[in-house]
């Protein structure tokens, strides 16, 4: 799918924003995919990872900050990977859908790393 240049970042800017929100309503969704490694309270890194989320967004969505913010999205789509990693592991034992959920997330990193690439070029 091709997107015009202002497109692509107003999409990630949506989808960046809309997942920080996401992370304030329904917390307790993330709360156990935090990697029990980290320091601190999984609810700790769930707030913090959609402050994260929506600061990224701001950056993206101003054209002055977009090259940065654009690098700043790659930087936390990777982040996020451990993340993706336990839900697939944790939910292995799971129903067939929530298994499919959990590992259709991890291939998922690369073309959110070359969305973010084609808006940091684009700016």
């Amino acid at each position: 799918m091709r997107l015009p240049r202002q497109s692509a970042a107003l999409a990630m800017t949506a989808f960046l924003a809309g997942g920080g929100v996401t992370h304030f309503v329904s917390p307790r969704f993330y709360d156990p995919m935090v990697p029990t490694q980290l320091p601190g309270t999984a609810r700790f890194w769930v707030l913090a990872s959609g402050v994260a989320e929506i600061g990224v967004a701001v950056a993206v969505a101003v054209p002055r900050t977009r090259r940065l913010g654009a690098l700043a999205a790659a930087a936390l789509f990777v982040a996020v990977f451990p993340a993706n990693v336990k839900m697939a592991v944790d939910r292995s034992t799971r129903s067939p859908r929530e298994r499919a959920i959990a590992y259709g997330r991890l291939p998922m990193q690369v073309p959110l790393l070359l969305w973010a690439r084609k808006v940091r070029r684009d700016a």
